[in-house]
């Protein structure tokens, strides 16, 4: 199994209001995670907040969260920037500091061309022999990667896998199908969006790429892996369970939600990056009782 298979958790990165990483709870974050022997942990994704940190403070979170893991799970590094040379930069120190892969997406301002968006990967693949994932968010980078462009890209040699979003039609057995049809047969093909997930892995994806289990591991952990062994009632009964929960993601967005879960579960104090604001506290409730529900999958 590759490192872009399985489920691959995304924590939240505790920071203070100038982005500065609070260790002690950077590592409470982690501990369950890691102790859970999720598949991966991908650090400074969107979950993760990288688009609200300085490259300093993201090597730093890095650094801080591989001396926390310990090598029990393999970490996946995000690495988007405006720039090709901070992306390629922010992939060097990746490698040198230990993760064991990449997760790039095509971060912009001005919109990119598919020309743009190959040379940029391009670019950042070749800078270290890691395998990198495709992140194709076009929800927050506001870029669609076409097929013929993720053809392009799975021919760069450390090119591995692709995050996708969710298909807009729900069709996950027909994308899957023409995504294979088209891409090399080892190249991993695994999704976001966590109300997902339970299709996507009944459909065949490869992995899951999941927020909630950055906070509740060992439950999503349980619905993915009826999932991927094919136990539709299993699935459909710890999906159900998730049900409060994927409602609040997406009435208020999975950062927002997590960060409140996160502090009500004494993990942390931090709130989410400004910006954002925090769920009001008339959802706690709410949340607390997605959480619970979630737990007991």
């Amino acid at each position: 199994m590759s490192l872009f298979h399985g489920v691959s958790a995304f924590p939240i990165t505790p920071t203070d209001a100038e982005g500065r990483c609070d260790h002690h709870a950077l590592r409470r974050v982690l501990e369950p995670v890691a102790r859970a022997r999720v598949d991966s942990i991908g650090l400074l994704g969107s979950t993760g907040g990288y688009a609200y940190l300085t490259p300093d403070q993201r090597r730093e979170v890095l650094e801080v969260a591989l001396d926390a893991i310990g090598g029990r799970v393999p970490v996946i590094a995000g690495i988007g920037a405006l720039r090709s040379d901070d992306a390629t930069a922010l992939a060097r120190h990746a490698a040198s500091a230990g993760a064991a892969g990449l997760l790039l997406a095509p971060v912009s301002y001005t919109p990119l061309t598919e020309e743009e968006v190959f040379q940029h990967f391009a670019a950042v693949a070749a800078a270290t022999g890691l395998p990198l994932c495709i992140y194709n968010n076009p929800s927050t980078t506001h870029f669609t990667f076409s097929q013929r462009l993720l053809e392009r890209l799975a021919g760069l040699p450390t090119v591995a896998g692709v995050k996708m979003p969710l298909p807009a039609d729900g069709d996950f057995t027909a994308e899957i199908g023409r995504l294979r049809a088209a891409l090399p047969s080892d190249f991993a093909i695994g999704y976001s969006g966590d109300w997902g997930a339970a299709e996507s892995l009944l459909a065949g994806a490869d992995g899951f790429f999941s927020v909630a289990a950055g906070l509740l591991p060992d439950s999503f952990l349980r619905l993915a892996r009826a999932a991927i062994t094919g136990d539709a009632a299993g699935t459909a009964r710890r999906d159900a369970a998730f049900g409060a929960l994927w409602e609040l993601f997406r009435e208020f967005g999975s950062l927002r939600v997590m960060f409140m879960a996160a502090r009500e579960a004494g993990l942390t104090d931090a709130l989410p990056p400004r910006p954002i604001l925090p769920l009001p506290e008339a959802q706690r409730d709410r949340v607390m009782a997605a959480m619970r529900a979630a737990e007991a999958a």
